[in-house]
């Protein structure tokens, strides 16, 4: 399964409760079309929904480039949690287990945007200083991990591919085997820190 920049029609916009939007718009590179995302105090998403199912998953693979990192943002603190890019892939599961907390968190996000939390949430992320390969535990709610795939400055400014094994990363964040994989994810922000940055974003390929 593909996913392209090009084809803007294939995502959906998420606009998160109370915060502006971060501007994303098509840009020719030299290596073709790609999706540029300015975020200025903002954060939204575009998002695909899909359904995958946990015997299915395979491999991520996925390009990106940053112009500059967010000065001041740390992802392990609530005000600071901003992140130049974001890869999110969302999972099913069992909302029975969520602690009264997660429970109390997705029903109050059902009020906010008609959608219930979702069982998981695990992003790929560039933080400024964590180490690489980092798993980082959301401050807001353990159901969400982000997955630092950069660090540091040592390659901004370039466009770097990864290809992930989603089943071991999920097992890698959560400790548990992945349910169906519901939707993937784009998300610039910097309503934390009140930033800006960009960023571009090229091809997704599931398989």
């Amino acid at each position: 399964m593909h996913f392209s920049a090009k084809d803007t029609a294939q995502w959906d916009k998420m606009v998160l409760p109370g915060k502006l939007r971060t501007a994303y718009k098509l840009e020719r590179q030299p290596q073709g079309y790609a999706l540029q995302a300015q975020a200025e105090s903002s954060a939204s998403m575009l998002r695909q929904p899909l359904r995958i199912a946990p015997e299915q998953l395979g491999r991520l693979t996925f390009d990106w480039q940053v112009e500059r990192l967010i000065p001041g943002a740390d992802m392990q603190q609530r005000d600071t949690e901003d992140s130049p890019v974001r890869l999110i892939l969302v999972f099913e599961g069992d909302r029975q287990l969520f602690s009264p907390k997660n429970a109390m968190l997705s029903e109050l996000t059902h009020s906010l945007t008609g959608e219930p939390m979702p069982y998981a949430t695990l992003m790929y992320v560039w933080c400024n200083q964590c180490p690489p390969e980092s798993v980082i535990v959301n401050p807001r709610t353990d159901r969400i991990r982000k997955l630092a795939v950069e660090s540091g400055p040592g390659r901004v400014g370039t466009w770097l591919s990864y290809t992930r094994n989603i089943r071991a990363d999920f097992e890698k964040a959560f400790g548990e085997a992945p349910g169906a994989l519901l939707g993937v994810g784009l998300m610039t922000d910097t309503d934390n820190t009140r930033s800006t940055t960009r960023a571009w974003y090229g091809k997704v390929h599931l398989d």
